[in-house]
């Protein structure tokens, strides 16, 4: 089993993080977590496209997570994809993904008239809306649903991922959730969202300190998140869907550090975890032993 961190940033727009999105491959099987913004060039930057995935997994329909699923639709579409588009979700998916469609109709049927491809199957898409306890396959991958906390957004979805006697479990986002430390425990990998706390202030004209405390109250904070893998004595903790997207990587890694020792990557986009293997590798360097930190 192989997990791409394809996207690790959050809303606020970066150069170097893009959009939430998270790519789980094993057994030939390769399931998309997310559609953050930029998702369709991270796939092609993680040497697939989005006419070779199997499922399409969202966490939650918060702006962030799923602003690109119409261009992965229609980028599909357009490498050729032979297959309607699965989509797993938690409820509310099917409406989303039906107000997508409607809004782009009129751009649907334009191209559909003139563009004379071969297939218009790739433009349909299949909805499954799943919820807490639900399991499911998909090809060689099984995969396990929780409902995290991410109120007021609720439900909002994390997912352990089953396949070749390895475990991965993704948060999704959330708090400090006691429901996904039960379903990661003994997890080879989890990858976890956090929210920086010392790293987000008020700013005036775009936040004030009600809007940094409202924030933080629907994520895992920095000092909380090692606890976490902790307690469900996982293999390894990954740490994506960085609140804010640029901070003191030291510091984060000391406060981490505070309740967990096992191994810890702080993700960069297209950083590239092998479970079969052992091995972390961030983007343009040779794969490493997953032990100790990776910066």
């Amino acid at each position: 089993m192989r997990v791409t961190l394809l996207g690790t940033g959050c809303p606020v727009a970066h150069l170097h993080r893009y959009g939430p999105a998270q790519l789980v491959e094993a057994a030939g099987t390769r399931v998309l977590v997310d559609c953050g913004s930029g998702v369709t060039q991270r796939l092609l930057g993680a040497g697939t496209r989005g006419a070779e995935l199997d499922a399409v997994v969202i966490t939650h329909t918060h702006s962030d997570h799923v602003v690109d699923f119409f261009q992965l639709v229609i980028s599909s579409w357009h490498q050729g994809r032979r297959r309607s588009q699965r989509v797993v979700g938690p409820a509310g998916t099917r409406a989303f993904v039906e107000a997508q469609m409607e809004a782009w109709r009129f751009d649907l049927e334009r191209r559909i008239r003139h563009e004379c491809r071969p297939s218009t199957v790739a433009l349909e898409v299949e909805v499954e809306e799943v919820a807490h306890g639900d399991r499911l396959a998909v090809g060689g991958i099984d995969v396990e649903v929780v409902e995290v906390d991410h109120r007021p957004v609720v439900p909002a979805l994390g997912f352990v991922f089953r396949a070749g006697g390895r475990a991965a479990a993704l948060s999704g986002d959330t708090r400090f959730c006691p429901a996904l430390i039960e379903a990661a425990r003994g997890a080879d990998l989890l990858v976890h969202e956090v929210f920086i706390h010392r790293e987000m202030k008020p700013v005036k004209g775009v936040r004030t300190t009600e809007t940094v405390q409202a924030v933080a109250g629907y994520h895992t904070a920095s000092g909380e998140v090692g606890q976490v893998a902790a307690e469900a004595g996982v293999g390894a903790l990954a740490l994506t869907h960085f609140v804010p997207p640029d901070f003191d990587a030291p510091a984060l890694e000391r406060e981490v550090r505070l309740h967990w020792s096992g191994p810890l990557v702080l993700g960069r986009d297209l950083t590239v975890v092998d479970l079969a293997a052992g091995t972390v590798a961030m983007p343009g360097e040779v794969p490493q032993a997953l032990g100790g930190f990776v910066a």
